[in-house]
C-alpha cells in the first residue's frame, strides 16, 4: 500500500504530538513557527484562533509532497481572549475569571495539503468550572501546571477536577481536536481510509 504524503507538524507542543500518536499519526518533521500571536484590535476569539492557526501553517516552509498541520487553542470568556498567562498575577486573574463559570475553549486546525490548499476546522468546546477557593487557586499557581497554557490551565492535569461539565472535544481543550484533525488529514491523504 502506498504511503500518504509526509506530515509536518507546525508546533513544538508535546501534547499535540501525543494526541497525533493516539490516532496513529507520526510527523515526519516538527517545526515551531515563529509568529506574532497578539490579538488584533476588536478581534473576536473565533476569528483570532483561526487566523493564528492559518498563520502558523503558512509560516512553515513546505517541501514538495509535504502536508503542514498547525493548530491554535484559546479560551474565550464572552469576547475576551485568554491566551497564555504572562506571569503569576495574570494566571490568578484568569483562574478567578473562570471559577464557577462556563467558557469556550476554541481550537482551530489548519492544514496545507500537498498541492498548497489551505483547509481549516474549528472546535468549540464549552467548559464549566466549579467555584474555586483562593486556596485552590494558590495551590494550582504554585504547581506550575498552568504556565504556558491557554487560559492558564491544563485539562489533562489537576484542573480536570474542576470541570463540572464539558460539551465538545476533550482533545480540543488539550490542544488538538482529533475529530476535526482526522477529517482534515484524511482529506489531505495523510490518513488513508
Amino acid at each position: 500500500m502506498a504511503a500518504g504524503p509526509a506530515l509536518v507538524l507546525a508546533s513544538a507542543s508535546p501534547r499535540r504530538r501525543d494526541l497525533l500518536a493516539r490516532i496513529g499519526v507520526a510527523p515526519a518533521r516538527i517545526v515551531a513557527p515563529d509568529i506574532d500571536e497578539t490579538p488584533l484590535r476588536n478581534e473576536r476569539p473565533r476569528d483570532y484562533v483561526r487566523r493564528v492557526a492559518a498563520a502558523k501553517a503558512a509560516a512553515v516552509e513546505r517541501a514538495p509532497g509535504e502536508v503542514i498541520l498547525a493548530a491554535d487553542t484559546t479560551i474565550a470568556v464572552g469576547r475576551r481572549i485568554l491566551g497564555k498567562p504572562e506571569d503569576e498575577a495574570d494566571l490568578r486573574m484568569m483562574l478567578g475569571l473562570l471559577a464557577g463559570r462556563r467558557h469556550h475553549c476554541l481550537s482551530a486546525v489548519a492544514v496545507i495539503d500537498a498541492e498548497g490548499r489551505l483547509r481549516e476546522r474549528l472546535s468549540d468546546t464549552i467548559v464549566t468550572f466549579k467555584p474555586l477557593s483562593p486556596a485552590e487557586i494558590d495551590d494550582y499557581v504554585a504547581s506550575g501546571e498552568g504556565e504556558g497554557k491557554a487560559g492558564g490551565y491544563a485539562i489533562q492535569g489537576r484542573a480536570e477536577t474542576w470541570v463540572r461539565r464539558l460539551a465538545g472535544s476533550h482533545s480540543g481543550v488539550v490542544g488538538l481536536p482529533l475529530y476535526e484533525t482526522g477529517a482534515l488529514l484524511r482529506a489531505a491523504g495523510v490518513i488513508l481510509g
